[in-house]
């Protein structure tokens, strides 16, 4: 029955003649694929410790046009404060033109929505499935047989982004046991640097689900400073990917919140296929009740000389689940690699838990990789510490959690988002 429901849901998409033909044989290629994998299992290595079953069991609905009820007021959350940035908003998969802000882009930025640049540059078109293919994973498959609309960015060569893009995608009421497949391509050309941040946020908290797929290339010598915020509703389903290629001398740092859905997972996947080029993966995951979250992360160093950082903590609370499967893996022309990898968590109560899973694969001889996972509680010593100082104890342990976290959120270069993730960290287990 849900196969039925998706095959209709294609049948619909499928006689989009607006669409290029480059995007309806994309359409075609990926839908017949993600039949051919089906929706994986924890049978599957990479999804051994979490159950697609809750999205797979249910129909949800394509969306046929522009839906949503969303104003400016109710993005405030979700901005950080913030009121000069280059903002592209989306409501409920679709571009809202009268929400964004795009026009004060400096010379040598192009920010516009998937649906008008496949149409107006055909090179757009050919570029979708470049850097995240759809023949391994279901999801992404999913995605790109259903893409509708997303952002498009292009940072041209030696151009610096003094202030932040934001890619702001939020849903509400109308898209209710609906599905979105949001579809983004970030390019950013040789010796450029930007800052992006890409943004999933609720205004309901009916349940839907979102499979997002964002291609990103950083050519040589450039810096892309990349955060995702998935701030989904309580009963939502997030499935987001992000797949990166790097050129010689390139910098792509990551860093990825996870704080809302009730199920969700969050792919980070880059190959280092330049010379001396580099990447910052961390992450911070928030969990409470029967929240699952499930972050997987892969580094490929191609090439000699690369290095690679990576940093996640999670914090969970009640009857959560948090899931951190990081890959390294070095081939062997990549000699001179430099890898360090950590995974942490707090655990806040006694039934809520963790898997953590990193892995290195090496390929070359001289290497220097390293790994490392810890799982603990609050320190009884330091909250002994803190309570004998007059620190009443739910904000005794407030402030430890805080302080667990911070080393992450420290590495956040945009003021308001590190300040206002402080914020949601000192608040959140209150």
């Amino acid at each position: 029955m849900v196969a039925d429901a998706y095959a209709a849901a294609f049948d619909a998409i499928a006689a989009d003649s607006a669409a290029p033909a480059a995007v309806r044989d994309m359409r075609r290629a990926a839908f017949d694929r993600f039949i051919a994998l089906g929706f994986p299992t924890p049978k599957n290595e990479d999804w051994h410790y979490t159950s697609v079953a809750p999205i797979a069991d249910q129909e949800f609905a394509l969306l046929s046009s522009r839906t949503g009820d969303v104003g400016r007021d109710d993005l405030a959350p979700f901005t950080f404060g913030a009121g000069d940035w280059h903002t592209i908003v989306f409501v409920n998969g679709r571009y809202a033109p009268e929400l964004s802000d795009l026009k004060k882009l400096p010379a040598g930025v192009e920010v516009s929505d998937l649906a008008t640049a496949w149409s107006t540059s055909p090179a757009i078109a050919d570029r979708l499935g470049s850097v995240a293919s759809h023949e391994t994973h279901a999801f992404t498959a999913l995605n790109a047989a259903f893409a509708q609309d997303g952002a498009v960015l292009r940072i041209a060569r030696n151009v610096e982004v003094a202030r932040p893009i934001h890619l702001l995608f939020v849903t509400d009421a109308a898209a209710a046991r609906a599905m979105t497949h949001p579809r983004n391509l970030i390019v950013v050309e040789p010796n450029a640097t930007a800052t992006v941040i890409e943004t999933y946020a609720s205004a309901t908290d009916s349940m839907y689900f979102t499979n997002a797929v964002t291609e990103v290339t950083v050519g040589d010598g450039a810096t892309l400073r990349h955060y995702k915020m998935q701030r989904e509703a309580p009963r939502a389903f997030h499935v987001g990917t992000i797949e990166v290629e790097q050129g010689r001398d390139s910098h792509y740092v990551s860093f990825s919140l996870a704080t809302g859905g009730e199920l969700s997972r969050t792919n980070v996947y880059t190959t280092l296929d330049g010379e001396g080029s580099g990447v910052t993966l961390n992450g911070l995951y928030m969990l409470d009740g029967e929240q699952h979250c499930d972050h997987q992360t892969q580094i490929i160093h191609a090439q000699p000389n690369t290095f690679s950082r990576e940093l996640y903590k999670g914090i969970l609370d009640g009857r959560s689940h948090g899931v951190f499967n990081g890959k390294v893996y070095v081939r062997p022309i990549a000699q001179k690699t430099d890898g360090k990898q950590t995974n942490n968590t707090l655990l806040l109560s006694d039934t809520a838990h963790v898997d953590t899973k990193p892995q290195l694969e090496i390929f070359a001889d001289d290497v220097k990789c390293t790994h490392g996972a810890t799982v603990g509680q609050i320190d009884k010593a330091a909250l002994f510490y803190l309570k004998s100082r007059g620190i009443a104890n739910q904000l005794a342990r407030r402030l430890l959690t805080y302080a667990f976290a911070a080393d992450v959120l420290e590495t956040i270069e945009v003021d308001a988002v590190r300040e206002g993730l402080e914020r949601a960290t000192l608040e959140r287990f209150v």
